[in-house]
């Protein structure tokens, strides 16, 4: 086994100097600021070289270690936590520069206050923000959920759902002239003789999908076979509502459903009488906008109004 023997170091003054490696090991333990319990039956320590620190043996149940006590002034470790001392008062007033504190972190931004509605928005259904369009707020306040009896304008508004299916009620909404010049204002019995160049030549000046098109002329010709049926279209689909509007109570839009089994069930009578584009999607959305169902949320107020007209017409 190799060993080592460190030798003291004199100056030239004669002053003997500890030698270089208990020096290192001397100021790495003072940099580790440790310090261990000592009892009062210990031996004091005695006097040490001057350029290195004092320490103390323990000596407990036969194990040995070391312990920083103290430091004279001028030793390497006191020059350490003076120099470091200095650094840490540089950087506080560095930071304090900057206007920081040393606790701070770094925040995510707020994000930003959406611009205040009106107390009568606040209260509608909340798909109606303040960024949705005047005419769809406008169609929202006076039509969407009246209960609508008139055959003609089902006609319309079953051709305007079947047309929204790969669009959005705001756009259907802007061409709703359109809708009704191209159909004529929605006579049925004029409709249900459109001819096919008819149909193109309706298709290419008011940009409407040919297919809603041919869709809307083949559910004209069915009305015309319930009306000899069952005398209306108004009797025929209120029929399945027993002449009663469904009415729910949602709090929140999300719960809102895309279909129920209601409008299943019409769907799948209608395309057996041969209707086209009335899957129960399209008819749910239908039966909103014909007031079959009050889907207004409880906070909107026109859910309890479009309660009232129902009472008046059933009166």
């Amino acid at each position: 086994m190799c060993s080592y023997k460190a030798k003291l170091v004199s100056n030239t003054n004669g002053a003997v100097r500890a030698p270089l490696l208990e020096r290192r090991n001397n100021a790495d333990a003072a940099g580790l600021f440790l310090r261990s319990k000592t009892t009062d039956d210990e031996p004091k320590p005695g006097p040490s070289p001057s350029l290195s620190p004092r320490l103390k043996l323990l000596n407990k149940s036969k194990s040995f270690s070391y312990s920083v006590v103290e430091y004279e002034a001028g030793s390497i470790a006191a020059a350490r936590r003076e120099e470091v001392a200095s650094f840490h008062e540089r950087r506080r007033m560095r930071i304090a520069h900057y206007g920081r504190t040393a606790a701070a972190k770094p925040s995510k931004a707020a994000p930003p206050t959406p611009p205040q509605a009106s107390h009568v928005s606040e209260k509608r259904c909340t798909f109606i923000t303040p960024n949705s369009d005047p005419i769809y707020v406008a169609y929202h306040d006076e039509e969407w959920g009246v209960p609508v009896h008139n055959d003609e304008k089902l006609f319309e508004l079953l051709v305007l759902t079947g047309a929204q299916v790969g669009s959005d009620w705001t756009a259907v909404l802007k061409k709703r002239q359109d809708f009704r010049d191209a159909f004529s204002g929605f006579d049925v019995e004029v409709v249900s003789k459109y001819s096919e160049k008819k149909m193109i030549a309706i298709s290419s000046q008011y940009c409407i999908q040919l297919s809603h098109v041919r869709g809307a002329v083949d559910n004209a010709k069915r009305i015309l076979q319930i009306w000899d049926e069952v005398g209306s279209v108004d009797k025929y689909l209120w029929g399945f509502v027993n002449e009663k509007a469904i009415a729910t109570a949602y709090k929140v839009s999300n719960k809102i459903p895309v279909k129920t089994s209601k409008s299943e069930t019409i769907s799948k009578d209608m395309v057996r009488r041969g209707f086209r584009q009335v899957g129960p999607t399209v008819i749910h959305s239908f039966m909103q906008a014909a007031g079959l169902t009050n889907d207004h949320l409880l906070t909107c107020p026109r859910h309890s109004q479009i309660l009232h007209l129902h009472s008046l017409h059933q009166n």
